[in-house]
């Protein structure tokens, strides 16, 4: 199992990531665009169609960017293109790993500790009835007869 993310990888996750950001740079200038003209009805079929070109392939980029983003950050069998469960444990592996490690440190500060050995727990039979009881009992928790 890999602990690392290949460099192909990361590149694709941050080309993913500029194509969202231009996708939305270009989504949102259709709404700047509007209200700067707001009013102004020159050309106002030219403009509107630029307008909304430049809204559906802003969204459409942004989508395309988020799912090739998603490819990159968890690989082709991560993200589930391939239908391969071992490839897709290796290239989740950091994801998991980083996962649990939090998991491990907020334990860890809340001072619970799993998968250690118990405590041991002495226990008292009682002399009348037979019934273990904790070390510190003064009475039976069955009988009630003093310990």
């Amino acid at each position: 199992m890999s602990r690392q993310i290949s460099e192909g990888r990361k590149l694709t996750y941050y080309v993913g990531m500029v194509l969202v950001i231009v996708g939305m740079l270009l989504f949102f200038s259709f709404f700047v665009t509007f209200i700067l003209h707001f009013g102004d009805s020159t050309d106002f079929l030219s403009r509107a169609k630029s307008g909304m070109l430049r809204a559906f392939g802003g969204m459409a980029l942004a989508i395309l960017g988020g799912i090739v983003a998603g490819i990159g950050a968890r690989g082709l069998a991560g993200s589930g293109v391939v239908l391969d469960p071992e490839r897709a444990r290796d290239e989740l592996s950091p994801y998991s790993r980083m996962a649990g490690g939090m998991l491990k440190d907020a334990l860890g500060e809340a001072d619970i500790h799993l998968g250690g050995r118990p405590e041991k727990v002495i226990m008292v039979k009682c002399p009348a009835c037979g019934q273990l009881n904790e070390e510190g009992s003064k009475f039976c928790q069955e009988c009630g007869d003093p310990l």
